[in-house]
């Protein structure tokens, strides 16, 4: 398709007629308008299916709980068009491995198994049971278990991503690279050590209580739009809301709602954001460090007054541990370093330390703004510090929130998918499976394609995801890819991942959120759980393009099955009815005990935290504050003019490009854009529209460098810069991950910018 490029401002709201004109044109374009109208009336439904887009809750009040990237989600999903073995035949991997990401989606639905045939570089029908005893073959010919590498999209289910991990467990290893890797892994692992769980510590309810909203380093207006209904709520209610975001972002300014019809028709909108600050790429844990330093000043004055403190020291006596080592490295915190890495202004840090202050129910929520840093886990943690200060958990309107990406990343963790399973999870399986699951730590996804690069790995399964495009450091993901054994995807898509084939390779399609599952036992339901531990059942209702597509379920059981045989359980009967799947799951995880009975619940149900329930699993059994310094720099002694963080379009969900246009930045019809400071773009000797070479500074020897970026001035600090992934994936080393975490830094990345020499845009060599 063609499209018109343009670059222009876009003043409207957030939402309101351009959110449903957008949806109107993605439904049509689909070419099954009324069916998916029907689909997205039972999205996010009792009875319905969950979206399969973002992790945020639902409120089962609204008679439209959809936004509109759901929409385009299951738009893109319950499209008419599709692809088989007569496409392979006319286009072959090299050919469409020149095209875009976007071209390659857009051709449709995969409706039949396929295995790349290296001598004519096409790839060809296969049956299932071929496919599955290939596969077979492959797991049985490794020299050990961990040749094996289990990769998993958040879009799995909790059904699927459970066999999957005992799939592989039994098996002998626990490489489970995962998405979450990628992105939120620092908010699982630095709320574990702060306050013993890893998810965040609020029901959605909460937003309609707080006094005050703290939003770090988060796009909600295009990651998760549902989530400014409640921010637009909350505000009504009289809260405050305090945005850290690098980019002006127009969702957390203005924000009308698609379901008002007074609001689509005429320019009324509500503001969101309270105060709006503009740190630094990385500088967040400095400007939290700022507000709590003009906290403790405040709170030490009132103390030397004879008055009782700011804080909430009976909570902090009674909850927590290790609050005056934190308080020492507070007081070794100077001002300069303070706004010098935060880029803010130690008096925009005292205004949003008042607003905290003066609220008596305080939330904070987070997203990638904040967990694709070198030290983004610290940063969790300071976050965790500033609301243990006030007391703000276990109590209504107040807590922790990170918010997930998609829309069962944090059911598939619950569900066992992690290179790092607690002692508690593997006795559990050991005892109820009668098997003994390998204890040795896994592979994150950074490690596997390090093993990969090293041929270690002679079997990659990827359940859903597209790992090419998803990686960073894109020319060695690729040749990772390549140099495995086999390659296994389990997809709806096309995608570039099927492009970089391993020495044998296998694509297996499969069915979408919104499809009707109809196992030998009658219809199916799966169900997922969203960023506030609440588990629904979603069941699908669309007729699947083509009875040649399996479940996710299924294709799990099929393969563990080939390899396994039933000897100690019988895979086939699992996928004949997914019941017997959540009894599994009922006798093994907790939280999940009367697991059917509990799906029949109208909204879903609501895991528990302990952590909300100011019961701390860690050593000390209380929350414990960090007391981490600041960084001195974000690269160390590199020095690099720019750091550059790469984000989403408006028309993209993750690595799914469903247009070229991104309507709140003002960008239209193109993706290979940079925006830039205008200050900086001046300084540099360029103009708007420019035409730039992006090249990274690193340390290892290895040139990695994007070619013919349109320079785009834009609202944001000077010395930042943001360009849209995957196209800038290749500037990522994958050597640069967060400590503590192995998550790669894609937001802080040092580069440098020059002029091309061609003004034909490149793909990265």
């Amino acid at each position: 398709m063609k499209f018109k490029s343009a670059i222009k401002p876009y003043h409207a709201a957030a939402g309101g007629w351009g959110s449903l004109e957008a949806t109107t044109r993605f439904v049509i374009d689909s070419k099954h308008a009324l069916k998916n109208l029907r689909n997205l009336m039972r999205m996010n439904k009792a009875k319905g299916f969950d979206c399969p887009g973002c992790a945020w809750g639902d409120d089962n009040k609204s008679t439209f709980s959809f936004c509109e990237n759901g929409a385009k989600a299951v738009t893109w999903e319950a499209t008419r068009r599709f692809i088989d073995h007569e496409f392979f035949a006319q286009h072959s991997v090299s050919k469409l491995y020149q095209q875009s990401d976007y071209f390659l989606e857009y051709q449709g639905r995969l409706t039949e198994p396929l295995r790349y045939n290296p001598q004519t570089d096409h790839y060809e029908a296969i049956s299932w049971d071929d496919a599955f005893a290939l596969i077979g073959q492959h797991i049985k010919a490794l020299d050990n278990p961990n040749q094996m590498e289990l990769y998993t999209s958040g879009r799995a289910s909790n059904e699927a991503s459970y066999l999957y991990q005992v799939f592989g467990r039994m098996v002998g290893t626990n490489n489970f690279p995962d998405c979450s890797n990628m992105c939120h892994e620092a908010s699982g692992s630095g709320l574990k050590r702060s306050i013993g769980v890893g998810k965040g510590t609020i029901h959605l309810n909460d937003f309609d209580k707080a006094n005050a909203i703290f939003v770090f380093g988060q796009n909600p207006g295009t990651n998760h739009p549902r989530m400014l209904h409640s921010l637009r709520h909350a505000a009504e209610n009289g809260a405050q809301i305090v945005t850290f975001n690098t980019l002006r972002e127009r969702g957390l300014e203005r924000f009308a709602d698609p379901q008002k019809p007074l609001e689509v028709v005429t320019p009324l909108a509500g503001n969101i954001s309270t105060y709006y600050y503009q740190p630094n790429l990385g500088g967040d844990m400095a400007a939290i460090r700022g507000m709590a330093k003009a906290l403790l000043e405040t709170h030490r004055q009132q103390l030397a007054n004879g008055d009782a403190g700011i804080f909430d020291q009976a909570f902090i006596d009674e909850n927590t541990h290790g609050i005056e080592a934190w308080f020492a490295e507070i007081d070794n915190t100077n001002w300069a370093h303070i706004t010098q890495q935060s880029g803010l202004s130690e008096q925009q840090l005292r205004d949003a330390a008042s607003v905290w202050q003066q609220a008596e129910r305080v939330i904070c929520t987070w997203a990638m703004g904040i967990t694709q840093h070198k030290h983004s886990l610290n940063t969790v943690r300071e976050i965790a510090n500033l609301q243990l200060l006030g007391g703000h958990l276990g109590k209504p309107g107040a807590g922790l929130c990170p918010v997930r990406g998609h829309s069962n990343v944090q059911g598939n963790r619950t569900m066992g998918i992690d290179e790092k399973p607690s002692a508690a999870l593997l006795d559990s399986l050991a005892a109820h499976f009668e098997f003994e699951p390998p204890r040795a730590q896994g592979h994150n996804t950074v490690e596997a394609l390090a093993a990969m690069l090293r041929d270690e790995v002679k079997v990659l399964i990827a359940l859903g995801g597209n790992l090419a495009a998803a990686a960073p450091d894109s020319p060695r993901t690729e040749e990772a890819l390549q140099r495995c054994g086999l390659t296994v995807h389990i997809s709806t898509k096309l995608n570039r991942s099927h492009l970089v084939p391993g020495k044998a390779a296998l694509i297996l399609p499969t069915l979408g959120r919104t499809e009707e599952d109809m196992q030998a036992s009658g219809r199916q339901f799966i169900t997922v759980e969203d960023s506030f531990s609440m588990v629904h059942a979603s069941e699908g209702i669309g007729k699947p393009i083509a009875d040649t597509q399996r479940s996710e379920t299924a294709i799990v059981a099929g393969i563990a099955d080939a390899v396994l045989g039933n000897e100690k359980l019988d895979w086939l009967a699992l996928a004949d009815d997914y019941n017997l799947i959540r009894n599994h799951i009922a006798a093994t995880l907790p939280g999940f005990k009367d697991f059917n009975q509990l799906c029949e619940k109208p909204g879903g149900f609501y895991l528990g935290n302990a952590a909300a329930e100011l019961r701390f699993n860690t050593p000390s059994g209380k929350a414990e504050f960090s007391a981490a310094p600041l960084p001195d720099s974000l690269f160390g002694k590199l020095n690099a003019p720019f750091t550059l963080q790469t984000l989403r379009s408006h028309d993209q969900y993750n690595t799914t490009i469903y247009g070229l246009d991104d309507r709140y930045r003002g960008v239209y019809g193109q993706r290979e854009v940079l925006f830039i400071n205008a200050e900086d773009l001046a300084e540099l000797g360029l103009q708007d529209g420019d035409l730039v070479d992006i090249e990274t500074v690193w340390n290892d020897g290895i040139t990695r460098k994007v070619s013919g970026f349109k320079i785009v001035p834009y609202n944001i600090p000077r010395g930042n810069l943001a360009a849209y992934y995957p196209e800038t994936n290749p500037l990522v080393p994958l050597s640069s991950v967060g400590d503590g975490t192995g998550t790669p830094t894609s937001k802080s990345v040092p580069v440098k910018i020059s002029r091309s020499a061609s003004v034909e845009t490149q793909r990265i060599a």
